[in-house]
């Protein structure tokens, strides 16, 4: 893929999860060929300069590895949820517009993930699609779980924070 590619790749299906930018996938794919672990090729399509890399075995070797291996980072890390942190500088009806706001984005992206689980549930699919299928899985219960957040946390905004969670 070229590096449009991949983001365009990452922007779809792992943006819920995932992301990355321009100014971190070209010098990542810069040093993976230097390490020889992608092949960098240089083409012309439709009269444009494209580069497309293709993963070498060595790369795939070192990508096995790395995917056997703890991981080393899983962190949250929502805007919104910082603004409710300080929503006290703000007060209760700017902070309930931030969490309204999340919570339509939430309710925007959910039935994308559902529709991927159910599609990838069909019996006849690949075997990597089972464990796409249990990523989008996460996706869902999270979500959902959001909502549920979502809804509380407006309760307790209109309540005055007089009421109990």
């Amino acid at each position: 893929m070229t590096g449009y590619e991949i983001k365009k790749r990452l922007d779809t299906r792992l943006r819920l999860f995932w992301n990355a930018s321009y100014g971190s996938i070209y010098p990542t794919l810069n040093e993976l060929e230097k390490e020889g672990l992608v092949k960098k090729e240089e083409l012309e399509e439709k009269g444009r300069d494209k580069i497309r890399y293709t993963i070498t075995e060595d790369g795939r070797d070192v990508l096995k590895e790395w995917l056997k291996k703890p991981a080393v980072k899983d962190e949250l890390r929502y805007e919104t949820l910082l603004k409710l942190f300080f929503g006290s500088e703000i007060g209760e009806n700017m902070t309930l517009e931030h969490i309204h706001r999340f919570g339509e984005k939430i309710e925007k992206e959910l039935p994308f993930l559902k529709t991927s689980v159910s599609q990838l549930k069909e019996p006849d699919l690949e075997e990597e699609h089972k464990y796409i299928m249990l990523t989008a899985l996460f996706g869902v219960k999270v979500y959902e779980t959001y909502l549920e957040w979502c809804k509380e946390v407006e309760e307790v905004l209109k309540a005055g924070g007089k009421k109990d969670v």
